[in-house]
């Protein structure tokens, strides 16, 4: 969603988008608190902490800040835009336009659908442990209240999924303000105790970084993977910038929510050297006893900001996979009337709320939720990382001293947290390499799978050509109205027309073959969405072209025809549609779980009628059987 009027440049800076920001882009990142730095200590508590010990995870989560997302997202990686747009699936989409050779593009495709299956595990995850560490709030007020945290937790998710359909607008003016006073609170909690125990600010020179993993070596590489999740919501920072532009993301972040975090991670850190019965739950305890409550709710409804941006973030990288190919088509609702970015899709919403509901049960606590949170994160900052190397190589003109002394270092780095983070595999890792795992291969599937159908449709299709030249010489029947045939590839005749011709034998005085095409860019102009041809006298070929960020309307589009001089009237407008029944070939070319899946997807994909938003009443739908 975006807090900029219509019209107003994304770029500048103003408070409304400055608190929008909040909101929006840091709501993840800005939870971690809640559970980060407890569980970096975690690994300390049975062996009894020392205050170089937590010198050292406070140096860790210092540096993973300044580094990860100051340096990386905030200062290098904003630069690569896609006319606005950021995310692992935008810069995949830079990344292939000024690829080489198709062996290269290919490459950097598989890397794009890997960084979007970690998403979707990591859209998964961040609700459940979000909501659950805050809800466990309530055990530090009063221990006998820990049989309440599961219901609580599966209470608020499901309020949380349910008021999805109704979309964020109203939601959303509230967010900005709710986490000004979150990061407020985090902020002065901590700065109360850095006061009285300042010490503790030693830990911001890195040597103890460097001591604290010598002193310890695999305990502290184990430790990283706990580390790592102070930087979670880091790739938000690039994926939401459309909404605000690269600006007040900056300006945000540097003067406002890297202090309030930094300043609250080391009031734990004094909290726990001088209290060590603190290191159960040392975010809460660093409030005083009457403000726990207050706590508890604020930071739940941070919870639920952080979630809901994830949430909404899982809608518009589906809708992105979609309109790229990558998944089937599904209903995309619009909740706003003036934001487009608002979408509802209810079949990722039901997947999203399934899975978050069963890690809930699975897991029960945040800290055992920890070990299944860094691995999909981590993934993500190797994928970004590799295509932001390749991006600032091919399109920026970068020295290939200057990627590896950069991106190579910040590798390494991306390449150290996913490692430890894999060592938490069989307790819970598996989760997110799982349901990326799943997520890559639907779409690798789906790919291949419509690559097939396409290339079988091509091979049994008339040319246009060849039709439009039989056409004067033919004895059909022309009748009153238009005729608008959807297709693939405008050189080839819809397989709706030859069945329309072979059952009803007339043609429209008007047809219009009609495809839609969608590029790599998140938007197109307006004056370049529709572009028209006339291939014979009344026949037309319309190709309609959309960005990855928008959703196709066929009818709308076509009003515009108007201004080219061709005459549509909506009314006296047929639809004629090919509806492809996909089948096993007698030598399949999917494998037996590939072909069975590709099947369910088929079967089970939106109709083009909704898709394309074409009114049901004005359809004419044709079989047709493909064997794959």
């Amino acid at each position: 969603m975006s807090v900029a009027k219509l019209g107003e440049p994304k770029s500048q800076l103003r408070l409304a988008s400055l608190i929008g920001v909040l909101g929006v882009v840091y709501g993840d990142i800005g939870t971690s608190p809640l559970y980060a730095f407890q569980a970096s200590i975690g690994y300390f508590q049975k062996t009894g902490l020392r205050y170089d010990d937590i010198y050292g995870v406070l140096s860790l989560i210092f540096w993973a800040l300044i580094v990860t997302v100051t340096i990386k997202y905030v200062t290098i990686i904003m630069r690569a835009d896609n006319n606005g747009e950021g995310g692992t699936l935008s810069l995949m989409a830079l990344a292939s336009r000024v690829a080489r050779s198709e062996r290269t593009r290919a490459s950097l495709g598989l890397i794009g659908i890997v960084g979007a299956g970690l998403f979707f595990g990591d859209g998964v995850i961040t609700p459940a442990i979000s909501i659950l560490s805050a809800v466990e709030g309530i055990t530090v007020i009063s221990p006998d209240t820990q049989h309440l945290v599961i219901p609580i937790a599966l209470v608020v998710i499901a309020l949380l999924f349910l008021v999805q359909r109704f979309g964020t607008a109203a939601v959303g003016r509230a967010f900005g303000p709710i986490m000004v006073i979150w990061f407020l609170m985090l902020g002065i909690m901590g700065l109360v105790q850095i006061i009285q125990h300042p010490f503790v600010l030693q830990a911001l020179n890195p040597y103890y970084s460097f001591s604290f993993a010598a002193r310890h070596g695999k305990i502290a590489f184990t430790a990283l993977g706990a580390v790592v999740l102070a930087v979670t919501g880091a790739e938000a920072l690039y994926a939401d910038m459309s909404h605000f532009g690269p600006r007040p993301i900056r300006v945000s972040w540097v003067f406002f929510v890297l202090p309030c975090l930094v300043l609250n991670y080391f009031g734990q850190g004094a909290l726990v050297i001088t209290n060590p019965t603190a290191a159960d739950n040392p975010f809460y305890k660093l409030a005083p006893h009457i403000m726990q409550l207050p706590l508890v709710v604020l930071a739940t409804l941070a919870t639920v900001i952080a979630s809901q941006a994830v949430i909404t973030g899982a809608f518009s990288v589906a809708r992105m996979c979609i309109q790229l190919g990558l998944l089937p088509r599904m209903e995309v609702r619009h909740t706003s009337e003036h934001e487009q970015g608002q979408i509802f899709v209810p079949q990722i919403n039901a997947i999203l709320a399934l899975g978050v509901v069963l890690l809930v049960l699975t897991f029960q606590t945040s800290n055992a939720l920890a070990s299944a949170y860094g691995i999909a994160v981590t993934g993500t900052f190797l994928c970004d990382n590799a295509l932001a190397a390749f991006v600032f190589r091919r399109q920026f003109g970068w020295s290939r001293l200057n990627i590896i002394l950069l991106f190579g270092a910040i590798g390494i780095i991306d390449f150290a947290f996913f490692a430890s983070n894999s060592l938490k595999i069989i307790e819970g890792g598996w989760v997110p390499l799982a349901i990326g795992s799943t997520i890559i291969l639907v779409m690798t599937t789906w790919r291949r799978g419509r690559n097939l159908v396409i290339a079988r449709w091509t091979q049994d299709s008339l040319p246009l050509a060849s039709f439009l030249a039989r056409l004067p010489k033919s004895r059909i029947v022309r009748v009153p109205g238009t005729a608008v045939f959807m297709t693939g590839n405008l050189d080839f005749v819809p397989n709706a027309l030859l069945h329309n011709l072979k059952h009803n034998k007339v043609l429209h005085d008007q047809v219009f073959f009609v495809t839609v095409r969608n590029l790599d860019v998140p938007q197109t102009k307006p004056d370049e969405r529709v572009h028209a041809e006339e291939a014979a006298p009344g026949i037309y070929k319309i190709s309609l072209t959309y960005g990855f960020m928008e959703s196709p309307n066929v009818p709308r589009a076509l009003e515009s025809l108007a201004s080219q001089g061709i005459d549509f009237k909506p009314m006296q407008t047929s639809y004629f549609l090919g509806r492809e029944t996909v089948v096993s070939a007698s030598v399949p070319k999917l494998r037996f779980i590939r072909r069975w899946l590709f099947l369910f997807m088929s079967r089970n994909a939106v109709s083009a009628t909704e898709f394309f938003r074409i009114p049901s009443d004005r359809v004419v739908e044709l079989g047709v059987r493909i064997a794959i």
